[in-house]
């Protein structure tokens, strides 16, 4: 089992999840991050921190994002390891909010 990152991370970018990998899992492109299944440790400590509600235990996925975790298995070893918290993409905020959160 691995955490999944879903579609609430794109645009937004924000690295709360980052900070508390024990294993550096997060990878990030310009719009979002992904989790490297290969990489995860199934700790979970990364969920309740994502201010945007965008990270799921891959048996808790909802049906309508199943697709995220094959995105993520297949773009997280392609990028770069995000191992530190930096700042969202502009505009995250406005995201955030219009997500209702």
């Amino acid at each position: 089992m691995t955490a999944v990152v879903t579609e609430n991370c794109n645009a937004c970018r924000f690295t709360e999840c980052v900070s508390v990998c024990p294993v550096a899992c997060f990878h990030g492109d310009e719009s979002m991050l992904y989790v490297d299944p290969g990489a995860c440790i199934d700790c979970c400590a990364c969920i309740p921190v994502c201010p945007v509600d965008a990270i799921y235990m891959e048996d808790e996925l909802p049906q309508e994002l199943a697709r995220w975790k094959e995105v993520n298995s297949v773009r997280a070893p392609m990028l770069p390891v995000v191992a530190r918290s930096v700042d969202p993409l502009p505009g995250a905020e406005a995201r955030r909010a219009s997500l209702g959160l």
